[in-house]
């Protein structure tokens, strides 16, 4: 089997991202020395850059040897699989060892590579079988052939000398890609169908329409890598966290930062994504598909994607006919793939078995209710056939239930609305896309971009409307289309729209059609809108379109003019840019909120408004009936009201619904630019009854209503700490910088807690104007600063503030992050940033420091960073121990109180635990159970009194066997169970002679009289 044979299953595109991880990035510069680069400065796993550890590496080779075995007569057994590894493993470690330079290793040759890195190694495939042995000499080889190869495309200094290696690496990797297209091995037209299926992929999903840029010559589709907008996710707090990263304390939002919506199933094999309306769910979608494809949009950071073969599965057009949902062989066929048919037999079977698919399901909330059910169960069959696997499904966040897919093991993620500083990317992304190269047309495009960023940040109109991309791809196109004037309400906005896209378009491209006029366009496509909104769907056949546009034409002449019903529907589809069709004979609205607009046109033209109450405890149905009220005429306008209202009534008080429809109808009245002053205090009366809200998530839903609650949010004067609370929460969720002067009363307030909810909400207003008006009050010395952007920065800067107490996250750029710590000289900091980042002066900046976090850090790191002498008590590393070389070099902080391991970290070293055992004034731990195991024989930390532990659901007879040896004389524990253990039995706790207070957080606790009587158990819903 020789390395041509091997290549037939180690092709380019599957392992040249791997073979990238063996070595550094290379650095700035011309090339223009001439010192040897030596291999052992190149290695990512040692020296200065280290960025693979030894875990990394094995994982590496594994990734390799399965490569090899993925297709084709299995070469050794599965037995044998984990002994190659390992050998490669070993192998690929004495890189490290060489002193050959990049150049002498290129001349060398593959073969002699190969066999030095076996001498190096000490030859680890002496224990093999005469099998893994040729399979790993000739896996070897192969894999040096492309780190050659790799070295040959690297190389800027020495270019000229490795001109003709370099061909000849190139032409033998290439002939091994083209053997795999034209001659696969027996079982290897697997490889052979993926290749051509990613390409189709790539394609299909790498281009993204942006809103608007078609109106003047330019390509409706953009390419994805250029046009697609960054995205934020938020995740809803688990069950149980040893110790909240949101250091600012016990503010409402509790939450982990955002984080990019694309890392969402590097962290979750399933993810259930929340998203408003057009806010780049689908787009999120395309993303992934395209980047586990290997397409135009394959970063760096989406290499976790490596290997996936992606299905995207929009709902809506698996459910149009109302057939089952597919099978994976059916997955291609069922979205109109052109492929579908040609795949080999069992081809998905194969790739899900292996845990090797990306399942992209799309739009929850675009079928019917009454189908959702059954898509639950469609989804939980696939998982439990094919576990290991990523899964997405996306969502409208009100269209299912909380936990509706927990028992499945799915970590729910909301997308975040965009931030002022999304915005202005936003804009600037729309603008350059839709350049011309027409000096004149561009400078006055130049302009426009820089009223329309002024325009969003000062018009809190306009800035409410611009939360995620749909809307500001539409803000950008009509700000240019009317030469620089906006509507300012949603209405008016879309009416705008509507009147560019059906009429001023071709006229003003002279598209040589007949000249219609709007009206009798909108009166048929809403009947179009309003079909699928009554029966529960956002896209149709192209059959049903048609017909409806035939039943209507005899009523609309004018449109008659194009032809028949397919000529009228041909026409809508290619010139109105507002119908899309996805697949074969299917259609739909090139966005949902359109199809909202126009189906509330034809909802009051119908006098339908029983329909809408009907459905007014929907929250998919919110944006039909408040486009419905601004369309309305006055007394129709009214008698909505009254139906909202008397059908809140028709509930029970403490409904939830009833709230919502209450909320619903509060929220109508920014629509409402005439309503009877009766109805209009009927529904201002009712607020009050939810003002000041009773809890956080209250306020929140209050806080959406938008800024028509400002005047009836009181305070801060004559409310409870709870109520302050309350109300600072509902104004930090409304959109809108008219929020400001309400939050700036509540800045002097005595409750931290308050305190703490106006410094996270910070990033949601703008920055000078609540900097000013806010935080410039909040610098109490005891509130914690959370740094989110540079801006925040420049502002506190600005401000000649100095906060001590700092959480700084990872959106922060390294540099102004050391700037502001090397100004502040913090006693506390949190950071979400590798410390190996920041700057010398920023270090020095630590000196003083009582409390550090380090979390969520994936870059190695060392405790040597930090100075030695500084008064550090607290040091907490979450998700962060994984990446420090010398974690038990902690001890060189002699007064350490309170030590904090993550939820995944612990220590796993016996030194590790002789360190811990060692410091004198350690009181308190939390850590996993995992860790307890790897503590030596004997050894005990008898200063420890308290002890937070987060049991992984493993062996607890065992675990509690630990921490009575470990930890003979604590007096506090508190237990949290990581998986869904609902009963947990005490008894063999009662060997802690000195326990007073017992926390543990499950259902049921059982083995209590077991426990000496000193002993208190805490928790609120424990039962014996």
């Amino acid at each position: 089997m020789d390395p041509v044979v091997i290549g037939t299953r180690l092709a380019s595109a599957a392992v040249t991202p791997l073979i990238k991880k063996l070595f550094v990035r290379e650095g700035p510069g011309a090339g223009l020395v001439d010192r040897p680069v030596r291999l052992s400065g190149l290695v990512s796993f040692r020296g200065e850059k280290h960025t693979l550890t030894q875990q990394d590496l094995a994982k590496l080779a594994a990734a390799l040897v399965r490569q090899a075995l993925r297709t084709g007569e299995r070469a050794i057994t599965a037995d044998e699989e984990r002994a190659v590894a390992d050998a490669l493993t070993r192998t690929l470690h004495a890189l490290g060892d060489l002193t050959l330079s990049d150049v002498e290793a290129v001349e060398l040759g593959h073969g002699a590579l190969a066999a030095r890195l076996r001498q190096a190694a000490d030859r680890p495939d002496r224990d093999l079988s005469a099998d893994a042995t040729y399979f790993y000499e000739r896996l070897l080889d192969t894999t040096c052939l492309h780190i050659l190869h790799f070295f040959t495309q690297r190389s800027t200094f020495v270019a000229a000398t490795l001109v003709a290696q370099s061909r000849r690496q190139a032409e033998l990797i290439a002939k091994a890609d083209e053997l795999i297209a034209r001659s696969p091995l027996p079982g290897a037209e697997d490889v052979a169908f993926e290749q051509r299926y990613l390409a189709y992929v790539a394609k299909k999903h790498g281009k993204l329409t942006i809103f608007g840029i078609d109106l003047a010559n330019s390509p409706g589709r953009w390419p994805l890598d250029a046009a697609y907008m960054s995205l934020e996710a938020r995740e809803r707090f688990g069950k149980y966290r040893l110790q909240p990263y949101d250091v600012a304390g016990a503010m409402e939002e509790g939450a982990p930062t955002p984080r990019p919506a694309d890392q969402a199933l590097a962290d979750h094999d399933r993810v259930l994504l929340r998203g408003e309306a057009g806010s780049g769910k689908t787009t999120l979608v395309q993303w992934l598909a395209v980047s586990a494809s290997g397409g135009p949009t394959a970063q760096d950071r989406m290499t976790y994607l490596h290997d996936r073969i992606p299905y995207v599965l929009p709902l809506r057009t698996l459910t149009r006919h109302g057939e089952r949902l597919p099978a994976p062989a059916d997955f291609l066929s069922a979205v109109g793939c052109p492929l579908a048919g040609t795949q080999p037999k069992g081809w998905e079977s194969r790739v899900l078995a292996a845990g090797r698919g990306l399942i992209l399901v799309d739009g929850i909330d675009e079928i019917p209710e009454s189908e959702r059910a059954r898509t639950r169960a469609w989804l939980t069959d696939l998982i439990d056939a094919y576990p290991g696997n990523r899964w997405l499904v996306t969502s409208r966040p009100s269209a299912i239930r909380e936990d509706w897919l927990a028992e499945e093991g799915f970590t729910e993620l909301t997308l975040s609305e965009m931030s002022r500083t999304d915005v202005a990317a936003f804009i600037g992304r729309w603008h350059a896309a839709a350049t011309t190269g027409v000096p004149d047309e561009d400078a006055a495009l130049s302009s426009y971009e820089e009223q329309l960023v002024g325009a969003v940040s000062s018009k809190p109109d306009l800035g409410r409307l611009a939360t995620n991309p749909l809307m500001c791809g539409l803000i950008c196109a009509l700000h240019r289309d009317r030469r620089g004037f906006l509507p300012l309400s949603r209405k008016d906005l879309y009416t705008a729209a509507l009147s560019m896209l059906l009429v001023r378009r071709d006229r003003e491209r002279d598209m040589g059609v007949p000249e219609i006029r709007e009206e009798p366009q909108l009166q048929l496509l809403q009947r179009l809108a309003h079909w699928l909104i009554r029966n529960g769907r956002t896209e149709m056949d192209r059959s049903r379109a048609e017909t409806i546009i035939a039943d209507a034409l005899p009523a609309v002449p004018e449109v008659a003019a194009l032809g028949d019903e397919a000529a009228v529907y041909e026409h809508f589809l290619h010139r109105s840019g507002l119908l899309r069709e996805p697949g074969p004979d299917t259609v739909h609205f090139v966005h949902r909120t359109f199809q909202d607009f126009l189906g509330a046109r034809a909802i009051l033209d119908e006098g339908d408004f029983g329909l809408l109450v009907r459905n007014a405890a929907d929250d998919q149905w919110a944006d039909v009936i408040q486009m419905t009220v601004a369309q309305a005429r006055p007394r129709e306008r009214a008698d909505i009201f009254r139906d909202l209202l008397a059908a809140g009534d028709a509930l029970s008080p403490s409904a939830s619904a009833g709230m919502r429809i209450d909320l619903l109808a509060a929220a109508c009245l920014e629509h409402a630019a005439e309503l009877d002053q009766r109805v209009r205090e009927e529904v201002e009366w009712r607020m009050q009854s939810y003002i000041p809200p009773l809890s956080a998530p209250d306020a929140r839903e209050l806080g959406a209503v938008g800024p028509m609650v400002l005047d009836l949010l009181p305070g801060p004067e004559g409310l409870s700490d709870e109520e302050a609370l309350n109300v600072t929460i509902a104004a930090t969720h409304i959109k809108s910088d008219a929020a400001i002067p309400l939050l700036a009363r509540f800045a002097q307030h005595h409750n931290f807690r308050v305190r703490s909810q106006l410094m996270w909400a910070w990033e949601r207003f703008d920055r000078r104007l609540y900097a000013d008006q806010v935080i410039a009050q909040l610098n109490d010395g005891e509130t914690y600063f959370t740094i989110r952007s540079d801006d925040q920065v420049r502002e506190l800067d600005r401000l000649g503030m100095r906060p001590r107490l700092l959480d700084v996250r990872e959106t922060v750029s390294p540099a102004a992050a050391s700037r502001l710590i090397a100004a502040c000289v913090p006693t506390f900091l949190a950071l979400k940033a590798p410390p190996a980042h920041l700057t010398p002066e920023a270090l020095h900046g630590l000196r003083e420091l009582d409390q550090l976090r380090v979390m969520d850090v994936g870059e190695p790191w060392s405790l040597s960073l930090l100075p030695a002498k500084i008064p550090l008590r607290t040091l907490g590393l979450v998700d962060a121990t994984h990446a420090v070389d010398d974690v038990h070099h902690m001890g060189r902080w002699p007064d350490l109180e309170w030590i904090i391991f993550g939820d995944t970290d612990g220590p796993t070293s016996p030194a590790t635990w002789e360190t811990l055992s060692r410091l004198p004034h350690l009181v308190r731990l939390d850590l996993t159970s995992m860790s307890l195991s790897h503590a030596p024989a004997g050894l005990t930390v008898p200063g420890l009194t308290e002890l937070s532990l987060l049991h992984d659901g493993s062996d607890w007879p065992s675990t509690a066997s630990h921490v009575t040896r470990l930890f003979p004389n604590i007096t506090h524990l508190s237990v949290y169970e990581l998986g869904d253990r609902e009963t947990q039995d005490v008894a063999p706790l009662a060997h802690l002679p000195a326990l007073r207070h017992l926390t543990v957080a499950t259902q049921q606790v059982t083995g209590l009289d077991s426990l000496p009587e000193q002993v208190e158990v805490h928790d609120p819903g424990i039962t014996d």
